[in-house]
Parts: C-alpha cells; structure tokens; sequence
C-alpha cells in the first residue's frame, strides 16, 4: 500500500500519541527546487508539512501554499508551519483543484509544485478512518470524511464482478475473483478486521513480507477516493500553473500510480501525441514540460533502512517550459 509517512515528530492527540514524521525523499525534493528557489510552492498533499517545512528551511524565497483534504491534518500543520508567518498559507481541499484553490488564495508566479502520493502514517493510524487491516475500524476509507461511497459500500452491496474488478485494477491482485467470492460469501463484513481476516482466509499468510489483504485494502481505497482521477487531474492542474522554468515534483508509492504519473509526463513533453498508426503527424501537440530525468529516482538504501516505508517510492521531476 502507497503510504505517506508523516512529517515531523509529535503528537497528534490521544489517538496518535508519538506519531514519527519522516518525510519520503526529503534531499531530493530539496534539490529538485534548486533552480527555482523564489515564488510560490503549491505541496498539493500537505500531510504534517514535512516536505513544506524543509522547502521553506531551505529556501528563504520561497512561500508555500498547502492543500490538504484530510482536515486534522490541516490543524495539525497550521501549528507545526504557524512561526513561517506569512510565507504560508494552508487549505483544506483536494491538490485535483488546486488551479481554483491557489486562485483563491492569491498565490502568484507559482515555480513549484509537490505530490506526495497515497495515504499517510496520520490516516493508517487512526482506526476510526478504516484504512488498516491491523486496526479494528468502521469499513470507511474516505480520505475527508465526504460523500457517499465506502468501502463497506462496495464489500456488502456490488456484485461479485464489479468487486473483482476493483481488485484486480486496482490492487494489480491476480487472485482477485477468488478474494470476491470470499467475500460475497461472507458479508455482510462490518469492520476492517473481518474484512482482512476473509482474505487471509482466502489466500493463506505463508511466507509474505506484506499482509495478504494489502492489495485489497489499497484498491477498495482507491476506488473509494477516486484516486487515480485525482491524480491525473492534479498533475495536469499543477503543470497549467506553473510558470516557465518552474517544476513539478510528483512521489508516487506503487506501480498503478506511477505509470499514470510517467505516462502523463511523457504525453505533456512529446512533440506528437498521434496514434502509432499515423504516418504524419496531424496533433499540432505543443509540449508543456521537459523531463529533468528520464529514469526514475528511488530513495537510498540508506533512506530505506531508516524509514522502511520510503522503499516503494519513486519520484519524478518534471519542468515547464
């Protein structure tokens, strides 16, 4: 499952007593801004402010907007970035609007823009948010808390298919019409603990380094979260605001995310997007970006022994031309 770690160390309440922030990549987001260290940052998914706070250490020119959908955090990093003064500003939302938000905001000559994909140590630790399979908790998923659609929606109510679907696209779970049988034949399933268990029931535990529910939960909180829609939509919303010579930074944890990330990069920095089948070119593509590295970045082996959950990280830089 894609996480976000937190960003800085402290407590978030009862419920997140000694909650470690260590932001994913930290160096190589810093770096990636070194070309263009005065304006506006947009960090699309504040979190804890981890990825912010060291942006704004680093660069004095530099101000930040944040956007955050889950509003605890948004408290949370409101007093983590409040001594920043006027250098920050912090909205809740979702970075899949940050065109309308950083209008809103007023934030001018915009040269940055940070992604940092997936779900956050924040959101896995608060049971009550449904989204870990070793916390019991309601079968939720949604990232803010808004609209209709639960996890517990699509496990108890959608045919047997439309569940294996969600499985397979989106966990990338080849056993996914067994894992729906499963569970059409055991709901209704009213927690995350039921629900882990009747995949462990179904696959075994063997010798897995992850939990065999890992695939499962990740899909159900995509489909829930309409993530790849989002993220699709933000990294097109984050590469109309920038300004020549400005990048976009996009982390992304696993492989259903990156090749949207990858192929949208590559699509918005081609000369020609026309089907292979065309002899000449008829698109009149103008390309937005260029690539600052074609190959992606992973985190150091180093990075990986301090903080097991960077290992799955890929990031990529992109810059407006």
């Amino acid at each position: 499952m894609g996480q976000r770690s937190p960003a800085s160390s402290g407590n978030m309440g009862d419920n997140h007593s000694g909650l470690i922030h260590i932001p994913v990549m930290v160096e190589e987001v810093i770096e990636a801004f070194g070309a263009c260290d005065t304006g506006w940052v947009v960090d699309g998914t504040l979190g804890l402010g981890g990825h912010a706070k060291a942006l704004l250490d680093g660069y004095p020119g530099l101000s930040l907007l944040g956007i955050e959908v889950d509003k605890e955090a948004v408290e949370y990093s409101k007093c983590a970035l409040f001594h920043f003064g006027k250098r920050v500003k912090i909205v809740h939302g979702t970075y899949a609007e940050m065109g309308t938000l950083s209008s809103q905001a007023e934030t001018n000559d915009v040269i940055g823009v940070v992604l940092d994909l997936g779900l956050s140590s924040l959101q896995l630790f608060d049971p009550i948010k449904g989204f870990s399979f070793n916390r019991l908790g309601p079968l939720d998923m949604r990232f803010s808390g808004a609209g209709s659609l639960t996890a517990g929606e699509i496990v108890n109510n959608y045919e047997e298919r439309d569940i294996a679907d969600i499985i397979f696209r989106y966990g990338e779970e080849r056993r996914s019409r067994k894992i729906a049988s499963a569970i059409v034949a055991r709901r209704p399933l009213e927690n995350t603990m039921q629900l882990a268990k009747v995949v462990e029931d179904c696959l075994g535990r063997g010798r897995r380094r992850t939990h065999p529910a890992t695939r499962t939960f990740q899909a159900l909180r995509m489909a829930v979260n309409g993530e790849i829609d989002n993220v699709t939509r933000g990294i097109k919303e984050g590469i109309n605001l920038l300004q020549r010579g400005g990048r976009i930074v996009v982390i992304s944890y696993h492989s259903i995310e990156d090749r949207v990330v990858k192929n949208l990069f590559r699509d918005e920095s081609a000369l020609c997007v026309c089907p292979p089948e065309f002899l000449i070119c008829d698109c009149h593509h103008e390309p937005k970006i260029k690539l600052v590295s074609k190959r992606v970045k992973r985190p150091s082996r180093l990075e990986v022994k301090r903080n097991p959950r960077s290992r799955s990280a890929r990031l990529r830089i992109a810059e407006r031309i």
